[in-house]
């Protein structure tokens, strides 16, 4: 097993590690305490909360398999190298397992609050159920040969397909409703934090060793970052630039009218995102 050349970089290394836990386990808490202010979940789109359970499921079984079985390391090693490092961090399984219970938390919520006309996609629930069934076919494969890092990387790939496609369900929801209102964007800043972060982690411990080798033997802990980072940007400027929270704009006769005791408007806007 390998061992750390730098001390100033396995110091880095966990200092980033534990900066994109923390920057992506507190972006689940924008969205759900956003949810319980407004005892609603209309404006988020609830394919991309399916998608991301599955997504954060199938990530917590490779990163937990990965991490604490040494029969799947030994495979790793004998696959990629003995001088070579496991590319799962304590911080990686810490994440994933705060991530499942968050996601199921915000579904909890969907089930609860006001959510308007809007239900599960069809096609979201049939990608679900593939992404299962074929992880179950997986597993009676990989049982015989006890292929247990082929299996785990089944899942690996699952996540990161996962990744790729749950942001989608609410990039054109925005676009849709012209509108981020509901969506929290805490959430989105925080995940960027979080991907660039982790990001980071891997070209510290790729430096560190004098190769690439986990940036190919992790290929979804790769793709989770860029994917992210890019949706997120994406995010961003929907926010920002392109749907921009609508402002009240005050009159004269509005501020002329608020020396007399009038009965507030229940017609104003408003918008609300955390």
């Amino acid at each position: 097993m390998a061992s750390w050349n730098s001390v100033p970089l396995e110091i880095a290394y966990q200092v980033l590690g534990w900066t994109a836990f923390l920057s992506w386990s507190c972006s689940f808490y924008p969205q759900v305490i956003l949810n319980f202010r407004r005892k609603s979940v209309v404006g988020l789109n609830f394919n991309f909360v399916l998608l991301n359970l599955t997504k954060h499921s199938s990530y917590l079984i490779y990163n937990a398999t990965l991490y604490f079985s040494s029969d799947v390391q030994r495979q790793y090693y004998e696959k990629y190298g003995f001088e070579q490092m496991i590319p799962v961090a304590a911080n990686d399984v810490a994440f994933s397992i705060h991530a499942v219970l968050l996601t199921a938390i915000t579904l909890f919520q969907i089930s609860i609050y006001e959510r308007g006309s809007q239900k599960f996609s069809k096609i979201s629930i049939g990608i679900v159920s593939i992404a299962w069934l074929s992880a179950a076919i997986c597993l009676f494969v990989a049982l015989p040969t006890h292929s247990w890092l082929w299996l785990i990387s089944v899942f690996n790939t699952i996540q990161v397909i996962m990744t790729v496609i749950k942001y989608i369900p609410q990039v054109y929801m925005n676009c849709g409703r012209k509108s981020t209102d509901g969506f929290s964007i805490g959430n989105i800043l925080l995940d960027l934090l979080g991907g660039l972060a982790n990001y980071g982690q891997m070209v510290v411990q790729s430096i560190d060793q004098d190769s690439w080798v986990n940036f190919y033997g992790n290929i979804g802990k790769l793709l989770l970052s860029l994917v992210s980072v890019f949706f997120d940007v994406l995010f961003i400027l929907q926010h920002y630039v392109l749907y921009p929270a609508k402002k009240l704009i005050t009159s004269p006769k509005l501020v002329e009218g608020e020396r007399e005791p009038l009965t507030k408007s229940s017609h104003s806007p408003h918008s609300e995102n955390v």
